[in-house]
């Protein structure tokens, strides 16, 4: 190629314009972008607004927030609190003074697990009334005197008094062994049973009245039994009621039938009954009577 040839399309090249290439978003693309970006600090304004609020709401602090405060000793909560899910604690109290109080709209129950999540121990409190679950039941007084104690064998009353306030008294399907029953003051003692009463003593029964009178009711038969001692009977007055009366022997119901006196008689079967008396004993085994 020549030299001129080269000049020629030099000349031609720089006498056309250069082409700009336009970088960016423009026209309604620019006017968006800016219009979500408005929104989004005008959402942001308002999301701190609503947290400061809260936050001076709730009584936000460095210590905790409203009644709950965090302290080296755990969580100390102030007035009413209310928990909608289970509370797991080591332990509950309150202020030195002031008592506790738990409320619940429905029952308040306390469960004792061991490692395998399985019930121990179970306190419930609801409008049914009050139910404690466990192997023993123990009532303490401020010394740690033994006051009441409950298990699976036995039930022990350890107070020195045990007092029954019903009108109806206390009803005992089994045995009651205790060493003293007594009224209150000049209140009667009535000890019945629809079938049987049986009064056992290693020693001894002391029936005891210094006010009032012992009466002993039954329907069959009444027994006092003494293996190796004697029964007594030490009164001014002693009274056989509704004796039967045997018959007379002929000596003396010679002597005339206005006989006032009479003596007891004792069949060899152990019941007792009148026979008129005489100057000898006028005892004459029956058999309307003795058998």
């Amino acid at each position: 190629m020549t030299q001129e040839q080269c000049t020629h399309r030099n000349n031609v090249q720089s006498s056309e314009k250069p082409q700009v290439y336009k970088v960016g978003i423009y026209g309604w693309r620019k006017r968006c972008l800016y219009f979500f970006v408005l929104l989004l600090m005008i959402l942001i304004l308002i999301n701190l607004a609503l947290t400061i609020w809260i936050l001076k709401v709730m009584n936000f602090t460095i210590d905790g927030m409203g009644k709950l405060r965090i302290t080296e000793k755990g969580l100390k909560l102030e007035g009413a609190s209310e928990f909608l899910e289970p509370l797991y604690a080591k332990e509950i109290q309150s202020k030195p003074g002031r008592p506790l109080f738990l409320q619940s709209s429905r029952n308040v129950s306390v469960n004792i697990v061991n490692s395998k999540n399985q019930l121990l121990t179970q306190l419930v409190t609801g409008s049914s009334g009050f139910k404690a679950k466990g192997k023993l039941f123990e009532v303490k007084s401020t010394s740690g005197k033994l006051l009441f104690s409950a298990d699976e064998q036995e039930v022990v009353v350890g107070a020195e008094r045990l007092r029954v306030m019903g009108a109806e008294g206390a009803v005992f399907s089994k045995s009651v062994e205790t060493p003293h029953v007594r009224a209150e003051p000049f209140k009667e003692l009535r000890l019945e049973s629809p079938r049987s009463l049986l009064m056992e003593a290693p020693k001894g029964i002391q029936i005891l009245a210094e006010a009032g009178d012992i009466q002993a009711i039954c329907r069959n038969e009444l027994r006092l039994e003494s293996k190796d001692g004697e029964i007594s009977l030490d009164a001014r007055r002693i009274r056989l009621m509704r004796l039967p009366e045997g018959k007379a022997s002929t000596s003396s119901s010679s002597s005339g039938n206005r006989q006032t006196v009479y003596e007891v008689c004792v069949c060899p079967n152990g019941r007792l009954f009148l026979s008129q008396a005489g100057t000898g004993s006028t005892c004459q085994i029956s058999n309307n009577v003795c058998l």
